[in-house]
Order: C-alpha cells, then structure tokens, then sequence
C-alpha cells in the first residue's frame, strides 16, 4: 500500500526549465513531476505534485495536508523569505514537512539567507538542484508514518 505525499511549489517553479537555467538548471516542471512521482513511487508513496503563484492556494494546500496526516516537500520559492501566513500553516503540520530549494539560498543574494519556514519544517534540504526533492522523499521515508 503506498502513503500519500504532496509535493507543493509556490511562485515561478512552474517556469522551470525556461526561468534562469543557470540558477535552477534545464529540466522543465513537467520533468520535474515525473522525477518526483518516479522517486515517491519507488520509496512506496502516491505522489501528487502541484505548483501555484497564489499564496492563498499554497495556504490551503497546506491545511488540506494537516487535516489529512499528509506529509510534505514544500518549495515555497520567494515566499519563504517573508510570508508569515505560508509558516503559521506549514506549523499546523500533522505529518513530517521537508523544505526544499533548488539552489543554496544562502551562496545567492541577503535577502535569501532568511526562511521564515524553516523553524517549523521537520528539515531543509537545499543546493542539490532538482535532486533536492529526490533527497526530501529519500528522508520522509526514513521518519516512520504516525
């Protein structure tokens, strides 16, 4: 029987491939949805990814993963550096939630070097491009389910 994960980006992850490929390689999201589904298959999860620029949508998903048990790699692109919101959700966790980042936010700009995530998370896993996702499905499979 295989558990369920979400896999949650937020704003510009759905340009991979286009958007600054020197920063966040050549694979495009629909690559990366196939990675992620293919690794979270192999580990025994059901694996559904979603993307959105919306903060809102992002919220509700991450109370949708609470009230579910669920647990989550969430890539929270330019929100982790200041939305108070997306952490007072991602705190209501029931289940393990492994902050992700395609680059090392902090070999890039100041601004970057904050999560606002991170102190609620159960880890943070950045700086391994697209395998970052790989390595946060490789550790919820390692935390034994509740």
């Amino acid at each position: 029987m295989t558990r369920p994960v979400l896999v949650l980006n937020g704003p510009n992850l759905g340009r991979l491939g286009s958007r600054e490929p020197d920063v966040y390689g050549s694979t495009s999201y629909a690559g990366l949805v196939e990675q992620c589904r293919k690794t979270g298959a192999e580990l025994g999860f059901d694996v559904e990814v979603r993307e959105t620029n919306d903060e809102a949508e992002l919220i509700g998903w991450l109370h949708e993963a609470a009230d579910g048990s669920i647990p989550v790699v969430l890539n929270p692109g330019a929100f982790t550096h200041y939305s108070y919101g997306l952490r007072d959700a991602a705190a209501q966790r029931t289940a393990p939630l492994i902050e992700v980042h395609i680059s090392n936010p902090y070999a890039r700009e100041v601004f970057r070097h904050t999560s606002v995530i991170a102190a609620v998370a159960s880890g943070t896993i950045a700086g391994f491009g697209l395998t970052s996702y790989d390595l946060a499905l490789q550790a919820l499979a390692a935390i034994p389910p509740a």
